[in-house]
């Protein structure tokens, strides 16, 4: 066994989760370590679809553009109701106050590359074949005992454990914390492979039939073509939950395809797997110094897409705060970072319970083999599919559909961070709230209020009139922006995630100087071995 060696947030796991956390806390002042028990760079991706929130929390850790490259940020879907293919377009929802007002269909293992490269960039390198063996709350460190592939094993200090290992989860295990959870009688197949025939349309392709639901996606990782499709379990033994299990023969795949009316034959198949699905949720997502995040805390269907966005967003609420509380670790353990700490479990866990019953209820009416889903399937949709259009040329409606998907309208007024001063500041976005992209003014020319606050840290929103708090007020990473076009003498100071901390309708430096020091943004970096 190695001597120890003291970082401030062990990350374990290096899925999406895990490489935004890490990604997270470091630009918010804190020493990172992640580690990967998994060897290999390749693993088949589950998740294709980025959301426009999850682009969102992304855009201050620099990640965006290089993510957008290989995206296909104006995907088209041919949507199949019994003999009609109803064409619709995912670009350009109508959404004004994001930058990105549309559904992105991206790879994990692009999000994965991205995000990994990210890291090394600042001097941070994942530790591929490493597991950990054990980790525990000593009262002032967490302790954890790493083992790599050679067998030699090491002992770590450090202030946070962060479990960004999925649903078999060894930090979620050593914290004792419970899980909710039952499996799904239906289960995913996955695989990659080229076609013949009717299979040259472009864009995504989605069968409705009264087995399931039948993706075709262009975004295969070693064929064109990537096939999800929804079945009845067919049981016996597989991986983890959420992990590609055994392949599905070559026959089952073919008749998956003749089932949902492609006129289409298999010219090669690169690989299949079946996917175990189950939902989730862990009875908390923290416990002392160890935290639980993405697939770690929560299991869903892949009804809308939450997995991979859900577990950014996680690691983007989580990550700040444990760079602000590590940045502040030489202050006495005291209510302030407790409060600090406890607040992610207080905002995240609602919102996940809420997408449970979405991706529940979604993934009952898509892939549920029961009498009244195949019937709305096989013989509803069909017959409501020349209404499909008309749906689809109301842009607000499907608006409002991706918002709540995408957790756009997720708030946190609630939370023990979300403070409001007095008077409240009018026609502002309230405590909690996710702030909106807007066009606004701090010069000359207008520009859009999201590409202004694409730095880390928090962000002090001030109206035209109101009085530049003193540099005692402000701590590290705090940055002052003032709205030429907004008349009045409010501020807003914004998380480093998005969301509304402090609003006040006049300026009111004590209440602003009051909440940076609850979450630890008015600390100043403490001196460290």
């Amino acid at each position: 066994m190695t001597a120890a060696t003291a970082v401030d947030v062990l990350v374990v796991g290096a899925g999406p989760t895990g490489l935004t956390l890490a990604l997270q806390a470091h630009a918010h002042g804190a020493r990172v370590r992640v580690i990967e028990r998994r060897p290999g760079l390749f693993r088949p991706s589950r998740a294709l679809i980025l959301h426009p929130r999850t682009l969102e929390v992304l855009r201050p850790l620099g990640v965006t553009d290089a993510l957008l490259e290989p995206a296909d940020t104006a995907p088209t879907v041919g949507l199949h109701l019994g003999s009609r293919v109803v064409e619709a377009g995912l670009a350009d929802l109508c959404l004004p106050d994001t930058a990105f007002p549309h559904l992105s269909l991206l790879r994990q293992t692009d999000v994965e590359r991205v995000l990994a490269q990210a890291l090394a960039d600042r001097g941070v390198t994942v530790e591929r074949g490493t597991e950990l063996v054990t980790a525990r709350d000593d009262g002032h460190h967490a302790r954890a005992l790493l083992r790599s592939q050679l067998g030699t094993t090491e002992e770590i200090r450090c202030l946070f454990v962060a479990g960004c290992d999925g649903p078999a989860s060894t930090v979620r295990a050593c914290a004792g914390i419970g899980w909710h959870g039952r499996p799904y009688r239906e289960e995913v197949v996955l695989a990659d492979l080229e076609l013949s025939g009717d299979a040259g349309r472009s864009g995504a392709q989605v069968f409705a039939g009264r087995q399931g639901l039948l993706f075709l996606f262009p975004l295969g990782e070693r064929a064109t073509w990537r096939l999800l499709a929804t079945r009845a379990s067919v049981g016996g033994s597989g991986p983890d939950f959420g992990q590609p299990g055994p392949a599905v023969p070559f026959a089952d795949l073919q008749r998956l395809l003749t089932d949902a009316g492609l006129d289409a034959r298999i010219e090669r198949l690169a690989w299949s797997a079946r996917v175990p699905l189950q939902a989730g949720l862990a009875t908390r997502f923290r416990r002392g110094r160890l935290f639980l995040a993405g697939d770690a805390a929560h299991t869903y269907s892949p009804a809308t897409g939450q997995g991979m966005n859900a577990g950014i967003q996680d690691a983007v609420n989580l990550g700040w705060k444990l760079g602000f509380a590590a940045g502040c670790s030489q202050a006495p353990e005291g209510r302030g970072k407790e409060v600090l700490l406890d607040s992610y479990d207080a905002e995240r866990r609602p919102a996940a319970y809420r997408r449970l019953i979405l991706t529940h209820t979604a993934f009952w009416a898509e892939a549920s083999t029961g009498r009244i889903p195949s019937w709305l399937r096989a013989v509803a949709a069909p017959l409501a599919a020349p209404a499909v259009p008309i749906l689809l040329h109301r842009p607000r409606l499907v608006a409002e559909g991706i918002r709540s998907i995408s957790q756009l309208r997720v708030n946190y007024r609630n939370s023990a961070l979300s403070v409001e001063g007095r008077p409240r500041l009018r026609g502002a976005p309230r405590p909690g709230d996710r702030l909106p992209d807007a066009t606004v003014s701090i010069g000359a020319h207008p520009q859009r209020l999201h590409e202004l606050l694409t730095g880390p840290g928090v962000h002090v929103v001030l109206q035209r009139d109101s009085t530049l708090p003193s540099d005692a007020v402000l701590g590290r990473l705090v940055t002052v922006l003032r709205l030429r076009n907004s008349p009045g003498h409010g501020l807003l100071a914004v998380r480093p995630d998005g969301h509304v901390g402090f609003g006040c309708g006049t300026t009111d430096r004590a209440g602003l100087s009051d909440w940076l020091s609850l979450i630890g943004a008015s600390t100043s970096p403490s001196s460290r071995p």
